[in-house]
Order: structure tokens, then sequence, then C-alpha cells
């Protein structure tokens, strides 16, 4: 927006803030605990593709693929599926009404294992489906329960719009806006993280978000922040973004890429997956998660001598 009104600073009326109030999001966490709900009845696949769109992503086993693929329709349920739960313990929404997401505990078969990440939109005949979903394997063992209530991301400041003098404001739409900017983020994020993940990380997460290092429980606040960035190794190669969204309003969108890194010596791989919204000190990421690929298998031992 800064190198717009420079450029066209002879042609503006007035910058006025553009009326947009906050939505509940008691719809998205609802959505989630209905979601959730149909895992008992449906299965993992029938209740993921009931609440997904047909293009939604999932992240999992090195891989970010549809939902489809993952979860093929009408697949008969396995008679040894395991009972995989969860539950709300952090959501949102946007101003605009039309994207949100919620994070919590997992459990399969009881024992708590991690933590899912859903980011949901709102359909043409008012209804929530998922458009990205994926875990992390932050611990889950001290976070509130399913009868608890989720902590709610209060809303970014309100958007300015500029006006001009044929009346017309930017024409091109907020979400394509918020995209763009939260790309050249996610590519400054990259090259800083190429050489200090920490600080890199550091700089841009805000001080509401969360953030997932496994195994460690969500890291909550800038000294948990900094505790957690140093489980993970000292520099990333994040990729370009593969993909995502923004909200109408342009204050929150999603992004996810490819990741690599080095552990132990061993080369790894995975995804990247974050949350961004557009707060008082400009884009901050309200919640990180690194999704790793499974490791490489061993090479297998050499041949005996002579053999």
């Amino acid at each position: 927006m800064r190198h717009l009104a420079v450029f066209a600073l002879p042609l503006i009326l007035f910058a006025a803030p553009a009326s947009a109030q906050t939505p509940d999001a008691a719809p998205v966490v609802a959505a989630e605990r209905a979601f959730a709900a149909d895992g008992r009845l449906l299965g993992i696949g029938g209740s993921f593709n009931k609440w997904s769109t047909p293009d939604a992503i999932v992240i999992g086993g090195g891989t970010a693929g549809r939902v489809s693929d993952a979860y093929p329709p009408g697949a008969p349920r396995p008679a040894d599926e395991p009972l995989l739960e969860w539950w709300p313990n952090f959501a949102g929404i946007a101003r605009s009404g039309d994207m949100g997401f919620t994070t919590g505990g997992v459990a399969l078969n009881g024992q708590r294992t991690g933590h899912y990440f859903t980011i949901w939109q709102r359909q043409p005949d008012g209804s929530w489906k998922w458009v990205y979903d994926g875990g992390s394997g932050a611990s889950a063992a001290d976070v509130p329960g399913p009868d608890t209530e989720p902590v709610i991301l209060p809303p970014g400041p309100e958007l300015l719009e500029v006006a001009y003098a044929d009346g017309s404001t930017n024409p091109r739409p907020r979400s394509e806006r918020a995209m763009n900017e939260v790309r050249e983020q996610e590519a400054l994020l990259a090259a800083a993280a190429a050489s200090d993940q920490k600080a890199a990380h550091l700089a841009l997460l805000a001080d509401n978000g969360r953030l997932y290092v496994a195994p460690r429980p969500p890291a909550i606040g800038r000294e948990a922040f900094a505790e957690a960035l140093s489980g993970w190794p000292s520099t990333f190669r994040f990729g370009p973004t593969d993909g995502g969204g923004a909200s109408r309003y342009g204050d929150l969108v999603w992004t996810y890429g490819p990741a690599a890194w080095a552990r132990d010596g061993q080369p790894r791989t995975g995804h990247y997956v974050r949350l961004w919204q557009r707060q008082e000190g400009g884009w901050k990421i309200v919640l990180a998660q690194l999704i790793p690929a499974p490791p490489p298998a061993p090479a297998p031992p050499p041949p005996p001598a002579g053999g």
C-alpha cells in the first residue's frame, strides 16, 4: 500500500477506514467440533471428505496433496482403524468472516500424540469447509482438554482504503494484495533463515501467536519462542510458497511450501505451514508449524568381502 499511496499522491482525496465488523469465531469452532465428532461416526476418511472442499490440501508423509488422494472417497472404513480424536485450543476468524482456523490437541486411541491445524473457509451457502489440514508432533500432554473453550485470536486493526480523485480505490482485490505481500515476507524469511533461523523467526512471530516445535509443547510468548527455536536446526532452506489463501478483507493469510534442513548430519525435508495476520506492526506469524517427511531409510550394509 505504501508505494501505491506515494505514486498516486496527487489523486488522493482521503483515506478512510473500511467498515468491517469482527464476526464471531464460534461457527468455526463449532465446525471443527462437528468434524471431530464425525470422525467417530464416519471414520477418518469419511469425516475428512465430508468436511473439506474438493481441492483441500492435506500434508503428511512428506507430500502435500488433495484430500481425495489421501482419503479416497467411498473407500471402506478399515476394521482396525484407530480412534482419532482432536479438539480446538486456539482459534480465530478474519474480519470478512470468510476464513478461520483452529488448532489444538490430538489423541490416538486415547493417547495424546500432537496437534492438528485446520484452515476453514466459509462457503456460498454459509456452511464451513476446511481447505487445509496438517499435524504437528508438538506435545499435547498438558494442553486444555476437549471440554474447555479455545483461546480466540483478537482481530488485527481495521485497514485503510485509499480513495482517488475518480472515486475508485486500488482495483486489485484485498485478498490478492495480501497474498502478494505475504509472499514477499516469506521470501525475506527464507533468505534470513538460511543463515540464522532463530533470529529470522523471532523477528516475525506475533507476541500472541503460537509456535509448534516437536516434541515440545506449543510455544506461546517471546521467551517460549526463543527456547523452542533453539530446538530447531540453526538454518533452514525454505522454498517459495506452494500455495495457501487469503481472506477477502486481507487480514489473514495462510501459506505452505517446502523446507529442507540437516539433523545430526543427515539431510531432512518437509513442509512449513504458517498463518499470518496483519497487525499494527505489519504482517506477523500467528501460527507456525513444520511437518517433517519420514527420515530417509538407512543405507544397506555393504556386501561381505568377496561376496
